[in-house]
């Protein structure tokens, strides 16, 4: 019997906060427990082996049965709503991974609802006819090949009323290919697969073909016409690097920029004008390059280009690999959005190297995060890696954004009175569109709004998706009943989800309306030195929503701080990295009413 691995990651926001102390269940299709795991401060659980069949099976396409044994999962944590994934394949000698997403419940919500999803067969050993249509260009097309990140993929059929979800494009190309064919497949074969899976996803955004006819996502899921995804799916290692490795490479023609229109289907009970799936395996077992692959099945003057032109992320890759040695702004760089990522995942060991110099830390640090992220851990930044962390980095800075914004709206815990639809102005909808940001970093198909204050076709969109998601009238209209459900899910992330672990003997700050450095330091028993040194300040000039570094005393376990106009209890406790009881038992009060100028003491 042939042995295959699994391995789960539970993680919420985009990757940005790992969740502990999940409870895994796996088992098989008979539904016996094989194992009972627990995840780890990264949200990971051990690689476990699970029995399979000989990989052989699944490279034989005249292999009438299922090439693999399935596995369930069950996924529960207290706070969060579980997950139940059924029918995951397991192949020889590959390991799985499979993403956890919990959606923490809403405040006072009492008993967790279960999602399903089952996985099941690839689309390759599909019999669905594939009717893909497209063009090399159209009407409506961009100026140039972008990588969109994220992409937005309808989770059905293009005129069907489905979920749409944001995902990374390196993700949604993991997800397809693993989706799509088995990843026991030869290096070459799995390789030309993934080029036309990138290369169609790039077609549809270049030629905006579902946008430009009044649509709110980029690509479906449906395999009749575009690739399969599966939202929530395990993704392969043998894909999963070879993705990192190639995920911003695309086909075209020679002296021609659009991405390459790249059809397929499995080529056995289905055909089409495009590529055959299993036919690549044929070819790779003859040593046909990726490449030569493709040019069996495509016009023969197509060539692999590349574009570095990526949306969503912060800094763009240098283009030469960082590694022990190297020097310059570029390394400084990966050291900051390392160090601000250790707060979220703390396995990750503190750079002490100078900033700038990729010294033994810098390369510790860089291991154990593409460990963590399931990239090669060689300890060098190369293009996989860059993305990854920048990418992360815009996450874990993305909900601490929001958590200050949320501090200067002074969104409190009883939601506004007014009525509010499509065409109304106003702070109302600043802080509907504040609500809708937070709660889609945890709901996965709930789409982010500018905070523009102005309640277009982007917003009733939103709150569409909103509704669908907590079983309301999908009517776009923002009255009574959505106004409790937004604050009854923005509420409950704040109590549910973790808050990330502050820095030794350091405190964030938001500064309020009033604030100077030496009240800070007075209140903080610390220096105006101290924290413009802490914060690079060259000055004493503050704004209002800054996020400040506050030094705080090793043995210092607490701080007071002055109830001011607009604050909670909750409030606070997001502030300053700590709970509602905490605070409470420290004060020792029975009710949540604060009164301005009340001299609370907050835990360090």
């Amino acid at each position: 019997m042939a042995i295959g691995y699994l391995t789960i990651q539970a993680r919420t926001a985009h990757d940005a906060v790992p969740l502990a102390n999940v409870h895994i269940t796996i088992l098989d299709n008979m539904k016996n427990n094989i194992y009972e795991l627990t995840t780890d401060e990264n949200g990971e659980t051990q690689i476990v082996p699970l029995e399979t069949l000989d990989k052989s099976f699944s490279q034989n396409q005249y292999f009438s049965g299922t090439p693999y044994f399935s596995y369930s999962v069950l996924a529960d944590k207290e706070g969060f709503h579980s997950l139940s994934v059924s029918d995951i394949p397991i192949f020889d000698g590959e390991t799985a991974v499979l993403p956890v997403s919990l959606v923490p419940m809403q405040e006072r919500q009492q008993n967790p609802v279960q999602t399903e999803i089952s996985i099941g067969k690839p689309a390759v050993a599909m019999q669905t006819p594939r009717n893909q249509e497209g063009t090399a260009a159209a009407p409506y097309v961009l100026r140039q090949v972008v990588i969109p990140n994220p992409i937005t993929v309808h989770l059905g059929t293009p005129n069907a009323t489905a979920t749409n979800v944001e995902v990374s494009f390196p993700d949604y190309v993991k997800n397809v290919a693993s989706s799509e064919v088995y990843p026991t497949w030869p290096n070459a074969a799995l390789r030309a697969n993934i080029y036309a899976i990138i290369t169609f996803a790039l077609n549809r955004i270049y030629t905006e073909w579902y946008r430009s006819r009044g649509y709110y996502f980029d690509i479906t899921n449906s395999p009749a016409y575009d690739q399969y995804f599966i939202y929530g799916r395990p993704i392969y290692d043998s894909i999963s690097r070879i993705v990192d490795e190639i995920f911003n490479e695309y086909v075209r023609r020679q002296g021609q920029n659009a991405p390459y229109f790249t059809s397929f289907c499995n080529g056995t009970t289905v055909t089409c004008q495009g590529m055959s799936q299993w036919g690549t395996v044929t070819l790779a077992n003859q040593n046909y390059s990726p490449l030569q692959i493709l040019r069996s099945y495509y016009p023969n003057d197509i060539e692999i280009v590349e574009t570095n032109i990526i949306t969503g992320v912060t800094s763009s890759y240098p283009g030469t690999a960082l590694r022990t040695g190297s020097t310059g702004l570029d390394v400084q760089t990966i050291q900051t959005y390392l160090n601000r990522i250790r707060r979220n995942y703390p396995a990750i060991p503190a750079i002490t190297d100078s900033p700038g110099v990729f010294g033994d830390s810098t390369r510790a640090a860089v291991t154990k995060f593409q460990s963590v992220f399931n990239l090669t851990p060689d300890g060098i930044v190369g293009k996989s890696t860059w993305y990854k962390i920048s990418s992360l980095y815009t996450a874990v800075t993305r909900l601490a954004e929001l958590d200050s914004e949320g501090t200067t709206l002074g969104i409190g815990t009883v939601p506004p009175s007014v009525t509010l639809r499509q065409g109304s102005k106003g702070q109302d909808v600043i802080t509907l569109q504040y609500l809708l940001d937070v709660i889609s970093e945890y709901y996965p198909g709930i789409p982010n709004v500018s905070q523009d204050g102005i309640f277009g076709p982007d917003t009733r969109q939103a709150v569409i998706a909103f509704q669908q998601e907590m079983q309301l009238s999908p009517d776009g209209i923002v009255g009574p009943r959505t106004w409790n459900a937004l604050y009854n899910a923005y509420l409950g992330i704040g109590e549910n989800v973790p808050s990330p672990k502050p820095e030794d003997g350091v405190m964030e700050y938001v500064v309020q309306a009033g604030d100077t450095l030496w009240l800070l330091a007075q209140r903080y028993h610390t220096t105006v030195d101290a924290i413009k040194n802490l914060n690079g300040l060259t000055n004493s000039l503050l704004n209002i929503g800054q996020i400040l570094k506050i030094p705080v005393s090793g043995n210092t376990t607490y701080f007071e701080y002055t109830v001011k106009s607009g604050d909670t209890l909750w409030i606070l406790a997001r502030r300053f990295g700590t709970t509602v009881n905490d605070i409470k038992n420290l004060n020792g009060l029975t009710s949540d009413l604060l009164n301005i100028g009340q001299v609370l003491r907050i835990p360090s």
